[in-house]
């Protein structure tokens, strides 16, 4: 066989590279790789960091072996994320797309009131996976387990909040938007729903985009949706970055 047959598996070696997909609302994040895996005819395809649906925003995608192996790599740097909690409301996966568990009024808010609360979410703290996550147990992801009922605890990590700002709060609304830097595997559902309690009126996550990981940014990115255009594979090969050249970049430092 030659390295272009389809059943080697990884198709030609020209399509190795690392894609930076805009990852649109309402896709799952196999969604974007299921489609590149479609136009360039390579089964090696994965991402590092899943995007829950109902977020948007930088997806980095690895295409062929020699991308695919350094995904740990790509997945370690600092994240950054636009954030909207929706205040006085509780849901049982701690996002818009479960059912809601709990409202409560919530209270009058001010700058100081707020910054005080978001101040006491910042810094290196421990943090434990929600029960509907990717995380696995035995095997399977925690909502394996939850869509049946089945709510797993897992132990707590270490994460770092870097950074917790308000960018703003629509009292009408009880919307409130939220800038924040932080470590690999920390939750934003499981700290809005944190920022919540601590006001007194619960939360959840409403709205999510990830701006950067790592040394890579969303600017730099492609529109998911161009992916399932006409013009979507040589859209793709424009995009494509080479191994060499995200190894050279992930030589800075991941902060």
């Amino acid at each position: 066989m030659t390295a272009s047959d389809p059943d080697c598996g990884d198709g030609p070696a020209w399509s190795d590279g690392v894609f930076l997909v805009d990852k649109p609302d309402g896709l799952t994040s196999f969604a974007i790789v299921r489609q590149i895996r479609r136009l360039l005819g390579i089964k090696k395809v994965g991402h590092a960091g899943t995007l829950d649906p109902f977020a948007t925003g930088l997806l980095i995608v690895c295409v062929g072996r020699s991308a695919t192996r350094h995904i740990e790599l790509l997945m370690g740097g600092r994240k950054t994320y636009l954030a909207r909690l929706q205040l006085g409301v509780e849901t049982t996966t701690q996002d818009p797309e479960g059912a809601v568990t709990q409202t409560s009024p919530v209270p009058e808010l001010d700058a100081v009131v707020l910054a005080a609360c978001l101040q006491q979410h910042s810094g290196p703290q421990m943090q434990a996976p929600p029960p509907y996550s990717a995380a696995k147990h035995k095997g399977k992801p925690l909502y394996f387990y939850a869509r049946q009922g089945v709510l797993i605890e897992k132990a707590a990590k270490p994460i770092e909040i870097h950074l917790l700002e308000c960018l703003g709060y629509d009292a009408a609304t009880c919307q409130l938007t939220l800038a924040i830097e932080c470590s690999r595997g920390t939750y934003i559902r499981v700290l809005a729903a944190d920022i919540g309690r601590s006001l007194g009126c619960g939360a959840h996550l409403v709205g999510l985009r990830r701006t950067r990981s790592g040394v890579f940014s969303v600017d730099d990115s492609l529109p998911g949706s161009v992916l399932f255009a006409e013009n979507g594979l040589q859209l793709l090969h424009n995009s494509r970055l080479g191994i060499d050249e995200v190894l050279q970049g992930a030589e800075q430092p991941f902060v």
